[in-house]
């Protein structure tokens, strides 16, 4: 039963009921359309099975595909159809004493009125609680008419909800120019559409057109099939998930970085790394892991840019104890595959972190490699907002990171402005000074409280991630090439002591 109390049916797909607000409302007629190959008939057979798990009958017409096909991808996925019955009406020209009591007709030479009688007695001989029709393409040809095929679907329709029986209409994506009787007739309409991006896997997305008398998450949601069936992922809404949290300043385990930040992030907010390439932005992040992670906090850091292997060689050699948290099961971390993404499933990678594992801390790592990933998607800023609204909303600190084009000088610049979704920005620099590369740290806005305005230098090296005195005596850090004004400069081991 849905939230407002109307019965439902559940199709079997988790991330599909929740759009719908619990399932489609019973004993109605729905059509799921879309192009070949994007998840019609997946999506009928887990509608059948759910009914099966949940007691109910179910019948699958199929007029399209025999029923060996249908069990054949059905076994693809680890199903087997044997208490789905399958009434088969293909092409071949005779009738067949099958198990399941197929009728099969030539379209050339049967009346459409003979195959929907084929239909009905075959539903009256099961009596099921759920029908899947794939697909009515077939109907439509035979009808000749959008006269007659609206009559047909309208039969179909009357006769359905008589019998206390919810079904799913399968068709073809609607061309331009085609009629859109089906769409007004049925009570929802699904519709399903297949992205081929310049490079990568397909990818899948739905909208839900219509759904009488239920309120329903509009918009488009992605999803894709894998071995098991159809895996939706709703969009985001942050306004949904709203959480009560302990406001509280979050350690770096490095006291130099937390003053600089006024005694730390705060948690619930959002906070961006960046700089070129090189500049300790991975490292910070790491650090701030750790450090969590050491006082008992669930993290997780999702990596777009670089391997495990280089990631966990790289934090031993500047003493970083992630790969120790990460035997402790305080982290963990997913390597995410560019090719292979899109934003709602990454989406629900992020979220299943939070209310699963618990997470308090979310590292992306990074900005580059998620828009590098989806090249071809519009809006990604506007979903990174709802989810870092989300994020911040159930009080986990969030830390991105971003690389500037660029290595030093004042033309360094981003793929896209994100700052606005930051609610601090620490900004690390190279500058040259007396013929040696430098590195320098400074924050450059904090929304929830005070931070130094001085920009310090910083060390990465075997010793670990350091930060020394403010560069005072410099100005023109920023632009990479400094004006030094001060006495003669110290090497980096003699002005922290070493």
């Amino acid at each position: 039963m849905s939230e407002r109390g109307v019965l439902v049916a559940s199709t079997g797909i988790d991330g599909l009921d929740d759009i719908l607000g619990g399932g489609l409302p019973r004993d109605r007629a729905y059509v799921f359309q879309g192009s070949p190959g994007v998840g019609k008939t997946t999506i009928g057979l887990q509608f059948l099975l759910e009914g099966h798990r949940a007691g109910e009958k179910g019948l699958f017409v199929t007029l399209s595909e025999s029923a060996e096909e249908l069990r054949g991808a059905a076994g693809s996925h680890g199903w087997s159809l044997e208490a789905i019955p399958l009434h088969e009406i293909t092409p071949s020209g005779e009738e067949s004493n099958g198990e399941a009591d197929n009728t099969l007709f030539q379209p050339a030479e049967v009346e459409l009125g003979e195959t929907t009688r084929s239909i009905l007695r075959e539903v009256e001989r099961i009596n099921p609680s759920r029908v899947v029709i794939d697909s009515l393409s077939e109907v439509r040809l035979l009808s000749q008419s959008a006269l007659r095929y609206r009559r047909q679907i309208l039969a179909l329709k009357k006769f359905f909800a008589e019998r206390r029986c919810t079904a799913l209409f399968l068709d073809d994506a609607p061309t331009e120019g085609s009629d859109i009787h089906l769409q007004t007739i049925a009570h929802g309409v699904v519709n399903l559409e297949q992205l081929a991006p310049l490079y990568g896997a397909d990818r899948r997305r739905l909208r839900v057109l219509k759904l009488r008398g239920v309120k329903f998450r509009g918009g488009f949601h992605d999803f894709k099939i894998e071995t098991g069936g159809v895996v939706v992922y709703p969009r985001l809404i942050a306004a949904e998930h709203h959480g009560h949290f302990v406001r509280e300043q979050v350690s770096s385990g490095i006291p130099q970085i937390d003053q600089l930040l006024g005694g730390g992030l705060d948690r619930g907010t959002t906070s961006l790394i960046l700089g070129p390439a090189g500049t300790g932005k991975s490292a910070i992040a790491a650090q701030y892991a750790a450090a969590a992670a050491s006082r008992g906090e669930p993290v997780v850091i999702f990596t777009f840019d670089e391997g495990l292997g280089t990631l966990f060689a790289r934090t031993r050699a500047l003493r970083i104890p992630l790969d120790e948290q990460i035997e402790k099961g305080r982290i963990r971390v997913q390597q995410i595959d560019p090719a292979e993404l899109s934003p709602g499933e990454f989406t629900a990678l992020v979220r299943h972190s939070i209310e699963e594992f618990k997470a308090r801390m979310i590292v992306i790592d990074s900005l580059n490699g998620y828009y590098n990933a989806m090249p071809e998607e519009n809006l990604l800023a506007v979903q990174l907002h709802e989810l870092f609204t989300y994020l911040r909303q159930r009080g986990v600190l969030v830390i991105v990171t971003m690389a500037q084009h660029g290595l030093i000088g004042p033309a360094m610049g981003t793929p896209i402005d994100v700052s606005y979704l930051a609610d601090t920005v620490i900004l690390l620099r190279y500058f040259e000074a007396e013929g040696e590369i430098r590195k320098a740290i400074s924050i450059m806005k904090k929304r929830s409280g005070s931070h130094e305005s001085y920009i310090r230098p910083l060390t990465l090296d075997s010793s670990g991630l350091r930060v020394g005195d403010p560069l005072k005596e410099f100005t023109g850090i920023l632009s990479g090439t400094p004006v030094y004004s001060g006495s003669p400069l110290l090497k980096e081991s003699e002005r922290d002591g070493g």
